[in-house]
């Protein structure tokens, strides 16, 4: 019996092994299309409503709702965000050759600003060595330069492999097609299979689906949002790359307390420094009172519910992880930061439960036999 606990336990280990070897295996081969899987998933997670809608019209049919909510998905949204991409590369494009060329006076914008402020406030300034012209012109124009290269450098990088972005664009469509259609069959195969308690499994399972939701619908679609308006206002009065900056804006919305006033700030400060009284005071206005309100009318509308996440933790994983992997760290950096937490919290609630609770959470794993000689 012993010996063949311990073949029974032999075979059991190896069939482990193998499955972690083909899983990693798995894992390096798909690995090169990593970013357009995740934004394939966050995608069929978001627009799952959509298919689910399309369906109900035509539930014999669901390989033909999958394919119109794709179609819906491409037209409304992705095209869109691709020509609005290729304008914000163009604008980053001409912004970064005016400074490398010197086509942009710095010093002129430094010396307007600094005059048209208080003379409390240019003191100040000059006693922490602010008005030294050479040196926050160097590092002004070092500043913008290196944003404005960045994204013209990506493009550069897009365009000269270009190939390969278009395969992964259609792996993500592909990809996103069959999620939606068997995602929901997909996820809870992953939840059944997790080598953890059911319960633990679904709970972890939800905190994933409301994180997701909370993320891309209360910091993306605010974020857009906010950014559109902040492109509207400065487009009406006059800024140049209007879209450029309000891209920015959506950017930096991410950023709690601060958000997209880093971006329209500024602005407001230079219309007013240069004598543009009306468009200055229109932009601290829109700042305000509309850009700045979106973020308190539109979260709790889509979101519906807080994440229980901190703002000072999404800040340092919403940093983080663009730090680390690039945009896809927008989403997956709360995302880590929302499961890190929702863990330790079942982990704690599952300590301080009676003993008898938990055993019976285990039997409920298990399948009892109906009698001993079956």
């Amino acid at each position: 019996m012993i010996r063949k606990d311990r073949i029974v336990g032999i075979e059991h280990g190896g069939f482990l092994l193998l499955l972690v070897l083909v899983t990693i295996a798995l894992a390096m081969i798909s690995w090169p299309f990593w970013g357009p899987i995740l934004w394939a998933t966050l995608a069929a997670i978001i627009f799952r409503p959509l298919y689910d809608w399309m369906l109900a019209r035509m539930p014999r049919y669901p390989n033909r709702a999958a394919g119109a909510a794709l179609l819906v998905i491409l037209f409304a949204v992705l095209l869109p965000a691709l020509w609005i991409a290729s304008i914000v590369v163009r604008q980053a494009a001409g912004i970064y050759i005016a400074f490398r060329d010197g086509n942009v006076d710095v010093a002129e914008w430094f010396q307007t600003l600094i005059a048209a402020l208080p003379t409390s406030i240019r003191s100040q300034l000059e006693s922490t060595g602010w008005t030294d012209l050479p040196m926050v012109q160097e590092r002004l124009q070092e500043v913008l330069t290196e944003s404005a290269g960045l994204i013209a450098r990506q493009a550069v990088a897009i365009g000269g492999s270009a190939l390969t972005w278009v395969l992964a664009f259609g792996v993500g469509l592909y990809v996103t097609y069959f999620l939606l259609r068997d995602g929901k069959v997909i996820g809870h195969a992953i939840a059944r299979a997790l080598p953890m308690n059911r319960r633990i499994s679904e709970r972890l399972s939800e905190k994933f689906l409301s994180i997701v939701r909370a993320t891309i619908k209360g910091s993306i679609v605010v974020g857009m949002v906010q950014g559109a308006l902040g492109g509207i206002t400065f487009w009406i009065v006059g800024v140049p790359s209007a879209i450029l900056f309000g891209v920015l804006m959506a950017v930096f919305s991410l950023l709690p307390a601060v958000g997209p006033a880093i971006v329209w700030g500024p602005a407001a400060i230079w219309l007013l420094a240069t004598g543009a009284v009306w468009e200055g005071v229109v932009v601290i206005i829109s700042g305000v009172a509309v850009i700045g309100m979106a973020d308190n009318v539109l979260r709790p509308i889509l979101v519906g519910r807080d994440t229980g996440i901190p703002d000072w933790l999404v800040l340092v994983t919403t940093l983080g992880g663009i730090a680390s992997i690039g945009l896809s760290g927008i989403v997956l950096g709360p995302l880590v930061a929302g499961l890190f937490l929702a863990g330790w919290s079942m982990l704690s609630e599952f300590r301080d439960r009676p003993e008898t609770d938990r055993i019976a959470d285990v039997v409920d794993e298990v399948d009892i036999l109906p009698d001993a000689e079956t």
